[in-house]
């Protein structure tokens, strides 16, 4: 391997990372298995470095963040870098790309052929949302293009390159488990407790241990917006200005005073509330220089950070991601802790943990599989092609079938003169075999298929899933024909052997748990030795043997004052996650009241994303049936049943031969559910292009902005009028798109007015953040319009023609890429270690 034209005076190659770029030299694709932060990067700089490909290199990232973070760092390096994000388009013919993924599966649909696609966090196949398009990528990549595969955080990357053979393509693996920074877990509980009786507050004094210990910087986790502005106000709050950080006067400017004054102390927050500049242009930076001694960030854009801190903690598993309360997975708890430790800053990295909070066990690699769902889009887009060349568009759609990551067989659903294609991902080997054709509303029978169905959260019958091994806290119990959590439901904890269901109060919450006699007093008058219970005894060793893979004795006796602790720390083993709540004395005997909110139970999932414990089910027989979109009822109950074709049918997407229609075309050149949204608003004669395209703004607004737009735009009455009230997970939510919400179109319509409008939304759950992300995800669609296929259309053309027209009279606005510099302060002199100003100042 030729690395003559590399400068590794600055960084020496790794071994593995040679590897990898070898392999790719060879014209083989590689699939990287590397810890967060161990350098995957740096294996594509090497190769743009060595300017041993011809063609234009792609570097795909998750986040419009981070492909904004990269252009930046590459254009320092004086290369010559385009993007494309949706909502920002330069300089794509560039020798090299940074983009978000979904921007070039478009071009790879349009047969285009890039020498090399590098696909950082390749683990979002799994992901529910976007999962379909990073596998549709992978599947449709040209045999001339090759790919660049990257994660820490998947399982079973060997199956990936199996799939990538079974397919045609020449791939490698390269694995490298250690971290250039080691990690340590530390409890802070152990951590010497030095504050001065002046800081009160749970996380004041934890943290001001941590920084005693000399452990900043630290990033903390929280799941919320507000949670993450709280935890850093009371830490700042409990900091002495004996270190202020000096913010230049545009850095003040973009934070305004109330974070401003945060970050004199080295504190600051970090969600999408704020608006990209003060992200990416103040408190990035800044973290990235070691200005700052604590981030709190949340949860849900733990995935969209690109700086490292010596510190990690993960407050909670829980948050919220739009309407909706998710729960952070294994693997991404994985990344999350995967930034503790700065190369070349830190000898060790440390996650730090508290108590009953995520810990580096529950971290894991995930073990990838596909989304659920198809990406109906890429394969009308495929179809049309083929009808195009005058080819069969049943056959090229199986064919594409055929390309994906499926775990499970995949059919289609057309009808039998053409055979569907069985894959199975883990045994590397493609089947083929006849499928039985779903019948039409004619035929003289029908394919019946007994199931299994349960009573989900909105009271409709669906299909079982699972079960999942969830939190018990996170499930909902059925209680008098209503959900409830499931911790306020006394017969939710009718499972568990031990113990008897007790009610436990917590300041003004009020749950069930369990209380078990866990030891009794000697006949004797000794008040200082117990005898622990026999049947807590069995149930100890018996977890302590299953987890130590052999007998381990528990003693019969224990003192009195080493009880407490010896319960704290065995009961949420013998419980499977449970916690001590509290111990009283009853009868002679020690009775342990355990809060079982965390432990883990077996679920089920509904298609709402909640968890039900003992859901009402039952077995029905059903058939694929044809039958029109008007009875909404009917769609809503029975459409989950039908294969992919059929559902294309009913949606009017495609002709009972198979053949896109016009809805379907248009359809094809969009993502998820927007493109139905917008055929059903051409296909409406009387409704005005010039009002559409202000409409396209509630495309992508979701839940925030609903009660501003109460009234509803004729974007969503016409959805409805031509959808009914279906739901088709990844494209529907009752007749919207999924991210559908009333009151973008009024938000961006008024702040292009100039209107003074806007300002009256700023604030409580509404924030600069969020009308910064609407108005970028409106661009975003103008723009997919703007640079989406010809159609013969006139409707569909003159859409065209006036969203081209507005994007180029458009005055361009501020550049988000012109952010503000560091001041030569904050990049040369580093804070002073807050123990030795502790000291002195004390």
């Amino acid at each position: 391997m030729d690395f003559n034209s590399i400068d590794l005076s600055i960084t020496l190659p790794d071994l593995w990372q040679q590897d990898a770029v070898r392999h790719i030299q060879n014209g083989e694709d590689v699939v990287v298995d590397a810890p967060t932060g161990a350098g995957k990067t740096y294996i594509f700089e090497l190769l743009v470095e060595s300017r041993k490909l011809n063609g234009q290199l792609i570097y795909t990232v998750p986040t419009r963040a981070l492909a904004n973070d990269k252009l930046l760092e590459w254009r320092e390096k004086g290369w010559n870098v385009g993007i494309a994000t949706g909502d920002i388009a330069e300089n794509l013919d560039a020798p090299i790309l940074v983009a978000t993924l979904e921007t070039q599966k478009a071009r790879l649909l349009n047969r285009e052929k890039p020498r090399l696609i590098v696909i950082d966090e390749y683990q979002m196949i799994s992901d529910p949302s976007r999962g379909v398009n990073y596998e549709m990528v992978v599947a449709i990549a040209s045999e001339k293009t090759q790919l660049l595969l990257l994660s820490g955080s998947v399982q079973n990357p060997q199956d990936i390159v199996k799939w990538l053979k079974r397919i045609g393509r020449k791939a490698a693996l390269v694995s490298h488990k250690d971290r250039p920074v080691p990690q340590e877990q530390l409890h802070l509980d152990g951590l010497p407790d030095r504050a001065p009786k002046s800081i009160f507050g749970y996380w004041p004094r934890y943290i001001y241990r941590a920084l005693m210990a000399d452990l900043d910087p630290i990033l903390i986790f929280a799941p919320h917006r507000k949670d993450s502005e709280r935890i850093a106000r009371q830490i700042a709050a409990s900091l002495p200005e004996d270190d202020p950080l000096e913010l230049s006067p545009e850095q003040r400017r973009l934070t305004g005073d109330s974070l401003a004054k945060l970050l004199k102390v080295r504190v600051a927050y970090h969600h999408s509330g704020l608006s990209y500049k003060q992200r990416a242009g103040v408190i990035e930076p800044l973290a990235k220089a070691g200005q700052l001694r604590v981030v709190v960030a949340t949860t849900g854009l733990g995935a969209g950070i690109n700086f490292s801190m010596r510190s990690v903690i993960v407050a909670e598993r829980d948050y919220r991601q739009q309407d909706q309360v998710s729960q952070v997975r294994a693997d991404e708890l994985l990344q999350m802790f995967g930034r503790a430790g700065r190369r070349g800053l830190d000898d060790r990295g440390y996650v730090l943990v508290l108590p009953n909070k995520p810990k580096l066990e529950d971290a894991a690699p995930i073990q990838l599989r596909r989304s659920p769902q198809i990406d109906w889009p890429s394969f009308l887009s495929h179809m049309y092609q083929a009808q195009q060349r005058k080819s069969d568009p049943k056959k090229t759609a199986l064919k594409l079938a055929a390309s994906l990551f499926a775990k499970t067989p995949l059919s289609l659903g057309f009808e039998s003169e053409t055979a569907s294609l069985h894959l199975e991902v883990e045994s590397g080997s493609t089947q083929t075999q006849p499928q039985k054709s779903v019948p039409t509303a004619n035929a003289s029978s029908r394919e019946k298929n007994t199931v299994i169905e349960i009573l989900n959260s909105k009271d409709d019958w669906e299909r079982r899933k699972g079960p999942y091994s969830v939190p018990l806290e996170r499930t909902l119990s059925r209680y008098r024909e209503k959900w409830k959590p499931s911790y306020q439901v006394a017969a939710s904890f009718a499972d568990f052997s031990f113990g008897t269901t007790c009610k436990i109060t917590e300041g003004k919450l009020r749950f069930y748990g369990k209380e078990w006699i866990v030891a009794h007093f000697p006949k004797e008058s000794d008040r200082h030795r117990l005898f622990l219970a026999k049947r807590y005894r069995k149930d100890l060793r018996a977890k302590l043997h299953k987890i130590e893979g052999k007998p381990i004795s528990v003693p019969k006796m224990i003192n009195l004052e080493d009880l407490d602790s010896h319960l704290r720390h065995t009961i949420p083993i013998v419980t499977n996650g449970g916690a001590l709540h509290e111990i009283v004395e009853r009868n002679g005997g020690i009775v342990a009241r355990i809060d079982m909110r965390s432990v883990e139970i077996m679920s089920r999932k509904d298609s709402h994303g909640l968890y039900l414990l003992n859901a009402p089910e039952r077995e029905v027989t059903s058939a694929y049936e044809n039958f029109s979109l008007k009875d909404h009822s009917l769609a809503s109950k029975s459409s989950q049943f039908a294969a992919p074709s059929k559902i294309w049918q009913q949606l009017g997407l495609v002709d009972t031969d198979g053949y896109p229609t016009r809805r379907g075309v248009i359809f094809s050149f969009f993502n998820h559910g927007e493109g139905l949204a917008v055929a059903a608003a051409l296909e409406d004669k009387d409704y005005p292009i010039e009002q559409l395209i202000w409409d396209l703004a509630n495309l992508r607004t979701g839940h925030r902005f609903d009660e501003l737009g109460d009234l509803g735009s004729r974007l969503s009455y016409v959805c409805r009028e031509t959808f009914g009230s279906v739901t088709h997970s990844g494209y529907l939510r009752r007749g919207l798109p999924e991210e559908y919400g009333e009151g973008g179109s009024e938000l961006v319509y008024n702040t292009a007015k100039e209107s003074k409008w806007k300002h009256k939304v700023i604030g409580g759950e509404i924030s600069a953040g969020d009308v910064e992300r609407v108005i970028l995800e409106w661009k975003s669609v103008l723009r997919q319009i703007a640079n989406a296929p010809e159609f013969p259309w006139d409707r569909w053309m003159e859409l065209q023609f006036q969203i081209r027209e507005k994007i180029h009279l458009a005055q361009r606005g501020q550049n988000l890429l012109d952010l503000p510099t560091l001041t030569s302060r904050q990049r040369s002199r580093k804070p002073i270690p807050f123990r030795v100003k502790r000291q002195n100042y004390q």
